[in-house]
Parts: structure tokens; C-alpha cells; sequence
């Protein structure tokens, strides 16, 4: 048996640690545009669209920190990163380094990850499924 063999039963915990960690990470920009914190982000009411952004970033940011409706939830957020790379990154310029928009497409793709891996660990997902068995 190789390391890399003796790492797999640790998968799921490794999937709960990049789903929390960026779900932390995600829920620091939705606070920071409703609340001000951990720094303030524009000043005064937000528009409309960015009001979304920031409820779906906090609300959401707490469900995936939970491991609560993953998958959905990862899906709506990963519409919702692409969709602001394209309105706000993309038309500062091509390259993603150059825009700013690195952070939507990481976030992006690893939502979208999560859309098919799940939670993983430690998530009231899998507390759920294993109490309906």
C-alpha cells in the first residue's frame, strides 16, 4: 500500500475542509457588503443586484459552512460567481490576473465541484442521508 493509498479514507474530511474554509472565505464578502466587516466594501445602500450578491453570499456562505443543501446551494453559487465575473471582471479586461476576477473563477469552479462531489464530512448533509438509512 502506497501513501497515496493511506490518504483516501481521509477524502471526505479533505472535501469538508475546502468546503468550509471556502465557505468562510465567501462569507467574509457578503459581510462586508451588508455589514461593513471585516472592512467596509463601497459606502451606503447597496443596488439592487449587489444586495442579491451579498445575501446570497452570506446566506449561502453559512448553508455550505454547514453542509446544508450542498449541491443546490453550490450550483445557485456558482451561477452567481460566474455571473460576476462576466458583469464586473471580464469587461476590465481579458486576462483574470489583470481584471481582478481570479477570486470569482476559483470560487466558481470549486462550487461547481462541490455540485458533484457533495459535501463530504462533517456536513448536516451526511448526518441527514445517514439517519434516513
Amino acid at each position: 500500500m502506497t501513501f497515496f493509498d493511506r490518504l483516501s479514507p481521509l477524502q471526505p474530511y479533505a472535501l469538508a475542509a475546502l468546503r468550509i474554509i471556502t465557505a468562510l472565505l465567501f462569507i467574509e464578502h457578503g459581510t462586508m457588503k451588508l455589514f461593513g466587516f471585516p472592512a467596509a466594501m463601497g459606502g451606503g445602500s447597496l443596488p439592487p443586484l449587489l444586495l442579491v450578491a451579498a445575501l446570497l453570499e452570506t446566506i449561502g456562505g453559512v448553508l455550505l459552512l454547514i453542509g446544508f443543501l450542498t449541491r443546490p446551494v453550490a450550483f445557485l453559487l456558482s451561477g452567481e460567481m460566474a455571473v460576476a465575473y462576466f458583469m464586473a471582471h471580464a469587461p476590465k479586461g481579458f486576462y483574470p490576473a489583470m481584471n481582478g476576477g481570479e477570486g470569482a473563477i476559483l470560487f466558481c469552479f470549486i462550487f461547481l465541484f462541490l455540485v458533484f462531489a457533495g459535501a463530504g464530512a462533517l456536513s448536516l448533509d451526511s448526518r441527514l442521508s445517514a439517519t434516513r438509512r
